[in-house]
């Protein structure tokens, strides 16, 4: 399969749902990791333009741990707005890698940025399809399933799936470890220890599944989005 992972940020993949890319990417699938902005706010001390080419090599070191393809950015941090603009960037990232899954922010999520994403991505799903739609890529006509990550530290989520990613943690924290210039930003504006959130993050969910460490996801239940079975990994 091809697995298409939207998120709004740079390290919001690897944070929620790294553990799992890494599973499918073991199992023998192609994944893709794309974020729509390029960090560029996610910092005070750094110049906005050389923070976004950190940010972007950051994403690109921890795509490759995994052997999974990076993509984006399409704009800068608080530029997710749902305009036909950013709908046709979003659509063209679906039809450039023509999923047979889609994995992206939970809709309670805490901030704008991946509250939009969803948003955008849920809505450019579809409008790939649409051969008439006209983007820089053919359409994909497949209506795709959309899995939704959990929230950060799950609040306002309950998860409906849960993926054992207990041989893939170490995996994950690799991952998220690639994006050093937003250890200091983390522990600052946000008061968090990464690498604490994540592990408590998944123990808490892991401990819900009855495994040492997983990673929780709902599905849009919509019509043509539910599919006969479950696509994300055993």
């Amino acid at each position: 399969m091809n697995i298409l992972a939207v998120g709004a940020h740079p390290d919001d993949l690897e944070i929620l749902c790294g553990g799992t890319l890494a599973k499918y990417v073991k199992m023998g699938h192609k994944v893709y990791m794309a974020h729509l902005c390029n960090g560029n706010m996610g910092g005070k001390d750094i110049p906005m333009e050389q923070l976004a080419e950190i940010r972007d090599n950051e994403a690109q070191k921890a795509g490759a741990l995994i052997n999974a393809e990076v993509l984006g950015p399409v704009c800068d941090d608080l530029g997710v707005l749902f305009t036909q603009e950013m709908r046709s960037k979003v659509t063209d990232i679906v039809r450039q890698t023509r999923p047979d899954l889609i994995i992206t922010h939970n809709p309670q999520d805490y901030m704008t940025d991946h509250i939009v994403t969803q948003q955008l991505v849920f809505d450019s799903a579809f409008s790939a399809t649409l051969p008439n739609y006209k983007t820089a890529y053919p359409a994909h006509e497949k209506i795709t399933p959309i899995y939704y990550m959990d929230t950060l530290l799950g609040l306002k989520s309950q998860p409906e799936f849960y993926i054992d990613i207990t041989d893939y943690f170490e995996t994950k924290k690799a991952m998220l470890a690639c994006h050093e210039s937003q250890y200091k930003w983390l522990k600052g504006h946000h008061i968090t220890d990464p690498f604490a959130m994540i592990e408590t993050m998944a123990k808490f969910r892991g401990l819900q599944a009855g495994v040492l460490y997983a990673e929780g996801f709902t599905i849009e239940k919509v019509w043509g989005r539910i599919p006969p079975l479950d696509l994300l990994p055993a």
